[in-house]
């Protein structure tokens, strides 16, 4: 295992984040085979919960502060798809809807890991999102990039 891999194990919030995969994914075995609306909801739940990992690992690998954001709202989407989901469990009598309760607990847990998360992303270290969404505060879409600024000593590709 990679030492990458091996930090973001020992993330609380990516452990947090597994913790609700395995909870999701435990739930879902449950529903039953034959009622195939609760099967797709539940599908697209471990999924959800899937993302939530996957965008962790991306932030922390991507490093800039539009990508780590652009993760994060990502992250955010997924994890609020999970707390409305009971409801539609609940509407076709789902009969363990209960565990939902354990999986609405796990995932306030995580939303303060995320929050102290994303309040530790360098919000200097960054390229102007030109869509205008995910830059620092103070920096908008239509501002200059300093870098634009830099001399350029290298090879002139125009010369061929």
């Amino acid at each position: 295992m990679k030492d990458y891999e091996k930090d973001l194990e020992r993330m609380p919030l990516y452990q947090k984040a597994d913790e609700i995969f395995n909870t999701v994914q435990e739930i879902a075995d449950l529903v039953p085979e034959e009622n195939e609306y609760l099967q797709s909801i539940a599908s697209h739940m471990v999924g959800d919960a899937m993302i939530i990992q996957a965008k962790i690992a991306g932030a922390e690998a991507g490093d800039l502060y539009d990508i780590r954001m652009e993760n994060a709202a990502i992250i955010r989407k997924a994890a609020r798809d999970i707390l409305v989901v009971d409801h539609a469990f609940e509407a076709f009598d789902f009969e363990d809807v209960e565990y939902f309760t354990m999986v609405r607990k796990q995932i306030e847990e995580f939303r303060l890991l995320f929050i102290a998360w994303v309040e530790g992303f360098d919000k200097w270290n960054y390229y102007i999102d030109r869509w205008g969404m995910f830059n620092p505060p103070g920096v908008g879409p239509f501002d200059k990039d300093p870098d634009d600024d830099l001399p350029w000593d290298g090879p002139d590709f125009e010369e061929g």
